[in-house]
């Protein structure tokens, strides 16, 4: 029988870790979209999983996040979770501060969202409608409702993918912002390898239902797009996804 457990059993509480699978595996008809993985995460890590479309990124964040079940295997997370989607998935019935503290209601649940919405920089939208929001402001409203619950674990699934450029940039600033103020184990799944290098401590590379790669990203923050050890790493990860950094557009 699979088995989800928060990072709270008698072995994993001795263990300075946020996140561990042991030999997890899920399994969809006869394929095995993750098959028999181990990972480790430890608290404050930011950790960036990259790989082609059907590889089980998603997979990998809806077991993390308690939304799928390991059909093998041992998985143990933090019970403090948030998710991010790319979609902001706000309620367009409820204002902005009521998305922020879902299904709370009184002063206390109106405070907690008017500090945390000001955390990203929408201190002046506590009562505004969903619809009236730009899509990074939808989005920044995702965060503050992901962080208010000051979750161990933050997961984030493309968060980022449907921005403009300039607004994606921001969002990448906030994001380190947020996680250095608050200190959650971050997992983000994205397609985009320099998001990955520029955001991240480690960089996962899933292939065939494995981690074919875990890479550390030792660069000093802020980190710029420019130099010889940012191009050596991009041009690895991109190796490692079967593209030719030359060919590359993003």
């Amino acid at each position: 029988m699979p088995l989800l457990e928060p990072h709270s059993g008698p072995v994993y509480a001795r263990l300075p870790l946020a996140v561990r699978l042991d030999a997890v595996s899920r399994v969809f008809g006869d394929r095995a979209v993750l098959d028999r993985i181990d990972l480790s995460i430890r608290p404050a890590d930011f950790v960036a999983v990259l790989g082609p479309s059907g590889t089980g990124k998603t997979t990998l964040l809806r077991l993390l996040a308690g939304l799928d079940r390991a059909d093998a295997g041992r998985l143990a997370v933090p019970e403090r979770r948030s998710v991010v989607f790319q979609e902001p998935r706000l309620i367009p019935a409820k204002r902005v501060w009521q998305n922020v503290v879902i299904g709370r209601r009184g002063a206390q649940a109106r405070d907690e969202a008017r500090t945390a919405l000001a955390e990203v920089g929408l201190a002046s939208h506590v009562d505004a409608w969903p619809l009236t929001l730009s899509g990074g402001e939808a989005q920044r409203v995702a965060l503050a409702r992901a962080l208010v619950r000051e979750p161990s674990l933050l997961l984030l699934d493309e968060p980022f993918a449907a921005l403009d450029a300039l607004t994606r940039i921001r969002m990448h600033e906030l994001v380190l912002q947020l996680w250095r103020k608050h200190h959650p184990a971050v997992v983000l799944v994205t397609h985009d390898v320099n998001e990955a290098i520029l955001l991240a401590d480690r960089v996962l590379v899933l292939a065939n239902g494995a981690i074919g790669l875990d890479l550390a990203i030792e660069l000093p923050r802020p980190r710029e797009r420019t130099g010889t050890h940012f191009a050596s790493l991009r041009s690895r990860l991109l190796a490692e996804l079967g593209v030719e950094a030359r060919t590359a557009t993003h």
